[in-house]
Order: structure tokens, then C-alpha cells, then sequence
């Protein structure tokens, strides 16, 4: 999750967790050819992933990324190079649009639902309304042919209507969907009033699951569904806060720092600049190992002995502030145990080599 202008963003968001930093406002070409060489050469694999985030990545300018992509293809050493650029799209043009579809990236936009639930949190600097801007970028994306996905913050507001906001997404172009919890605390560790409780994260998740199983099965493709059939298949969780351990995903900002993770990008968390520590070596050293443990070891009993463990392995770290416990505990249980017996099935249909988009079939057949 690289982060080139660190956290300098376009918007003025309401739950916005970075604190903008006075430093470096983008990476320079040093440090740029550095982190570009550390990641290929720190993958076992054919395939070496590239995330680029922010705050706004594209305040980096695009001759940047056109430096990004030379720089990839001198140290590629014959691996594939994969790049996602995470952007709230407000300075995507149609030039951004053609190097996305050049060089094959794929954009992951950030659009939290129609234009009163996007513009109640985001605003542009100026404070006017930015929804607009969202809308004219995804078009464009559309226009030029790129790829791309949507990444939804779920927060107290839309939260509170889940069809709604699943139909909208479905609407802007792109079967590919991310919903992402917004939780944050105030200074007394409570849930800040934009945040999603946990009652209202598993009321949303069940209700858009119930709709897309019914009608959208091999479709749309809603990460934490897929995530979730996959478990049940036996296989890992895609998902980071699924996750048994934490790591190794750093967070390299524009001056080279890098953090242990894009959630803990406080200094505390910050073991070393990539200058002189390679990132094959940081991933070996005993801050990456420690940071990474702590998840598992530090889950608390109730978590251990709960039903939906193999599920959530007792979520995000940055989100246990409810007695050792995540915020979003009893929305996963209500999430996991509703869907249960549609997974299964899901499960079954496959083990037999047969489409889970039969489950739709015999659901409309039973009504």
C-alpha cells in the first residue's frame, strides 16, 4: 500500500482516520526506483502486486506513475507486474484513463452511494459537493475500457439502507464490489458518531447478502461474500482483517518511512526507512514478526471459544477496542451464522463441479 503523496488528499472527508503530515509531498525518484526494486525482489512468485494509495495517490501527477511503469519494466526481471490505483477519482481525466488502460492497471474508486449519502461526508477543499466528480471519473473509466472496481465505505448513514446502496453500485458498471467498515474511535474510545455499529454492519451485510443471493450469484462479486465461500472450501481468507496473523503488507510514505501496516501508520509503528533496510529483510526482522503475532496472541477468550473464530479470527487488530473485542464482533456473528446454510450449499455445489448460481434456481423455486 504505497502511499507516493502520502497523505495528502483532494477530499475534506468527515471520517477521514490520516492526519495530514508536513513532510516530503511526494516520493522522489530515489526513493521510488528503491521501493519498485525491494517489492519485485521480494516476491517468491511469478507475480509481483503493486498498491497505490494515499490519501490521493494521484496528487503524485501522472508523469509520476508513467515513472512508475519504466522503473517496473527495468527491474521486472521477467516476473508480471500487477498495479491497483486506489483513487477517490476527482483528477482522473481522460489522459490518467489512457495510461490506466495502456498499461493494463486496475482503479479501485471509492464511491460510499447516491449523491446525498456521498456528499453527507465528502466534500471537496472548497466544500462544495463531490459526488459529480465521482461519477464524471467512473464514465471515463468506462469510456477508455480500464478495469475497474468500487470500494464502499459503510458508514452510520448508509448503513441504514443496504438495498439502496447495493442497487446503486450495481448500477455504475462494474461487478466488482468492496465494502469497507468505517470504524474509528473518539478520544474516549468510543465509536465516533459516523462510524457503523456493529448491529448495523451485520443488519447491511445480511441484507445486501440476501439480495445477491438471490439474483446476483456469479455476477457481482462482493469481496467479503467471496472471502467468505472460500473459507468455507477451506481455503485462506483474501481479506486482511480475516487473517490469522497480521503482516507482511507495509506502507512505504513518500519519504521512504515505512509502516507496519495501511492501518497503523503511527510512528510507533514505523520500523525503518527502505533506504537502508531492504524489504525481504524487514519482513524477517522481529518488529515484522512481533507486530504480526499479536493479532493471534493477543485475541481474547470469548474469541477463542466463538463458533464463527475460523470466519474473522477476531477482525482487525486496530478495531478490538470493545473489551479486547472488535467493535463489529456481533455483526459478524449475525453475518456468518445467517449465511451459513447458503455457503454450505454454495460448498457442496462445487465439491460436485457445479455452478453456485444453481442456489438461485432453487431459492426462486421455493419462495
Amino acid at each position: 500500500m504505497a502511499k507516493p503523496a502520502s497523505s495528502r488528499c483532494t477530499l475534506h472527508c468527515r471520517y477521514c482516520c490520516y492526519i495530514e503530515k508536513q513532510q516530503q509531498k511526494v516520493m522522489n525518484d530515489a526513493t521510488l526506483r528503491a521501493f519498485i526494486r525491494q517489492q519485485i525482489d521480494a516476491q517468491p512468485g511469478s507475480v509481483v502486486p503493486f498498491a497505490w494509495q494515499g490519501g490521493e495517490p494521484t496528487l503524485s501527477g501522472l508523469d509520476f506513475f508513467r515513472r512508475v511503469a519504466a522503473f517496473q519494466a527495468q527491474f521486472a526481471n521477467g516476473k508480471r507486474i500487477e498495479n491497483v490505483c486506489q483513487t477517490n477519482g476527482i483528477l482522473l481525466n481522460d489522459a490518467w484513463c489512457r495510461f490506466f488502460r495502456e498499461h493494463g492497471w486496475v482503479v479501485a474508486i471509492s464511491v460510499d452511494g447516491p449523491a446525498e449519502m456521498y456528499d453527507a461526508y465528502r466534500v471537496n477543499r472548497s466544500g462544495t459537493p463531490s459526488h459529480h466528480n465521482v461519477i464524471n471519473a467512473i464514465q471515463r473509466l468506462a469510456k477508455h475500457g480500464v478495469e475497474y472496481k468500487l470500494l464502499c465505505i459503510v458508514n452510520n448513514l448508509n448503513s441504514q439502507q443496504p438495498q439502496r446502496l447495493y442497487q446503486y453500485l450495481r448500477s455504475l458498471g462494474t461487478p466488482f464490489l468492496q465494502f469497507i467498515p468505517l470504524v474509528e474511535q473518539d478520544r474516549q474510545g468510543n465509536l465516533t458518531a459516523e462510524s457503523v455499529s456493529g448491529e448495523a454492519w451485520g443488519r447491511f451485510l445480511t441484507a445486501v447478502f440476501d439480495g445477491w443471493v438471490r439474483e446476483d450469484i456469479g455476477r457481482v462479486y462482493v469481496q467479503l461474500f467471496d472471502s467468505t465461500l472460500g473459507i468455507w472450501r477451506g481455503n485462506p481468507s483474501q481479506m486482511c482483517p480475516f487473517g490469522e496473523t497480521c503482516g507482511y503488507a507495509f506502507a512505504p510514505d513518500a519519504n521512504g518511512d515505512r509502516y507496519q501496516c495501511d492501518h497503523y501508520v503511527y510512528p510507533a509503528c514505523q520500523p525503518g526507512n527502505l533506504h537502508p533496510i531492504a524489504s525481504e529483510e524487514m519482513n524477517f526482522s522481529h518488529e515484522a514478526i512481533a507486530f504480526g503475532q499479536g493479532k493471534k496472541s493477543a485475541l481474547p477468550d470469548d474469541c477463542r471459544r466463538c463458533d464463527v473464530l475460523r470466519f474473522c479470527q477476531g477482525d482487525c487488530p486496530k478495531h478490538r477496542f470493545v473489551q479486547g473485542k472488535s467493535a463489529l464482533c456481533h455483526g459478524y456473528q449475525h453475518f456468518f451464522s445467517h449465511t451459513a446454510p447458503h455457503m454450505r450449499v454454495m460448498r457442496d455445489l462445487l465439491k460436485q463441479r457445479r455452478s453456485p448460481m444453481e442456489l438461485m434456481s432453487f431459492m426462486r423455486n421455493h419462495r
